[in-house]
């Protein structure tokens, strides 16, 4: 059917974002066969590093240890009466919490945090799932998974089975960034490496790397890499990079993702709460991705300063996907600056957003209001066409929308949409 009126317009491709599955390519959740792992529920949701930083503002008088010496629950307790009951709580972090528990239908005018607690006891894990999923229309979520992490590992060597939505990601950060340490947890795991990478050591990181990849069948590796990442340079990161990562990529057909810009712990007190992030060098990006044509690269950087930079060098380089609003810029006005800018310059061509979920019911919140910028934003753009007298039909404008919210991500790696 074609769009008569811009009314018309706006009301169906808003409908249309709202309706269409996604598939959230980057999160870190897990199914409900990881166990502890996978995270839900209200003392969770206030507990999370971003509403923790915000309390230590207000809260003057507390002291580090003494929060961190408090039970979870405790923890929660002062963040909601801090956060949410002594001040209004509009930024971002606070503003999803109040969202999730509306779309959870709780009365908010209570403001009862025991009553919400109450359902959470009531409901399994299992079931929660199956609504939050279905509340958020997400079909698929994208997990971040640590071979190095003994407990996960555990899970994996179980032989748990599966929930076919909850795909894999393997995550090698400890790899490029902690070998001084974790190359010893290879060698426990039956791999001949050595710190100083002689001998076998490379030959053996690509088996470690390949291994695990036939045991998660992953839909890429991934990284998070800080601020001042450098390519090329003389370095173990680089030269893993270069002999390992990029190979076993090329050879297993599966895409190398770099998350670019993080500074750990710039206040060790706040531990998890304390990362920052810094402009890094997109030149690093550039001489990679040329580099290596015949490999897929899905970035995405921290920093509001390179997300012009980084969208030009995705039209130079049709190997290089870039998604997502990461972390700090996971905020509307931010948003929506960044989606206009990558429309304007890579078309349909980008992942406009992944929820970086860390919390199974934040969700609701990250796509509730990534949505919203999203349709707003599109709506935008199909009207600058409506209005230089291009007319657009709604399976078209159907199929724009599918692409950006997951269909981009499945034909860059080649495979079809196992929820389709």
């Amino acid at each position: 059917m074609t769009i008569a009126t811009k009314e018309q317009l706006n009301a169906f491709v808003t409908e249309t974002v709202r309706t269409t599955p996604v598939t959230d390519i980057h999160t870190h959740l897990f199914a409900e066969s990881f166990g502890d792992l996978l995270l839900w529920g209200v003392d969770e949701l206030l507990t999370y590093h971003y509403l923790i930083a915000e309390t230590f503002r207000f809260r003057p008088d507390l002291s580090y240890d003494a929060f961190w010496q408090l039970s979870k629950r405790e923890q929660a307790d002062l963040i909601w009466q801090t956060l949410f009951i002594d001040h209004s709580p509009y930024s971002e972090a606070c503003r999803g919490v109040v969202t999730v528990l509306n779309r959870l239908g709780f009365d908010l005018s209570k403001r009862d945090l025991e009553e919400y607690r109450a359902y959470f006891r009531s409901i399994s894990a299992g079931d929660y799932i199956d609504r939050i999923l279905k509340l958020a229309n997400v079909k698929t979520v994208v997990m971040t998974n640590d071979p190095f992490d003994a407990y996960e590992r555990g899970k994996w060597d179980s032989g748990a089975e599966q929930d076919p939505r909850f795909l894999a990601a393997l995550r090698v950060d400890p790899l490029l960034n902690l070998w001084d340490s974790s190359w010893s947890k290879l060698k426990e795991q039956g791999y001949e490496v050595s710190a100083d990478l002689s001998g076998v050591t490379l030959a053996e990181i690509r088996r470690f790397l390949k291994d695990w990849i036939a045991r998660m069948n992953p839909l890429y590796m991934a990284v998070s890499l800080p601020n001042d990442f450098a390519y090329p340079e003389d370095s173990v990161r680089v030269r893993i990079i270069d002999e390992c990562i990029v190979p076993v990529a090329r050879e297993a057909g599966i895409p190398f993702a770099m998350m670019i810009g993080v500074k750990r712990k710039v206040n060790p007190s706040l531990k998890d709460a304390g990362d920052s992030l810094g402009k890094s060098d997109i030149g690093a990006v550039e001489r990679i991705v040329s580099k290596y044509q015949d490999v897929k690269f899905l970035v995405t950087m921290l920093s509001r300063e390179n997300q012009h930079e980084l969208a030009v060098t995705a039209r130079k380089n049709r190997n290089l996907l870039v998604f997502g609003c990461w972390w700090f810029l996971n905020n509307p006005s931010l948003i929506e600056e960044i989606t206009r800018m990558r429309l304007e310059l890579l078309g349909g061509s980008v992942i406009p957003q992944h929820s970086d979920c860390r919390i199974l019911d934040q969700l609701l919140y990250k796509w509730d209001h990534s949505r919203a910028i999203i349709g707003k934003v599109l709506c935008d753009k199909y009207g600058d066409l409506f209005d230089a007298g291009w007319r657009l039909e709604e399976e078209e404008i159907r199929r724009d929308i599918e692409d950006l919210l997951g269909g981009v991500f499945w034909k860059f790696l080649g495979k079809p949409d196992p929820a389709a």
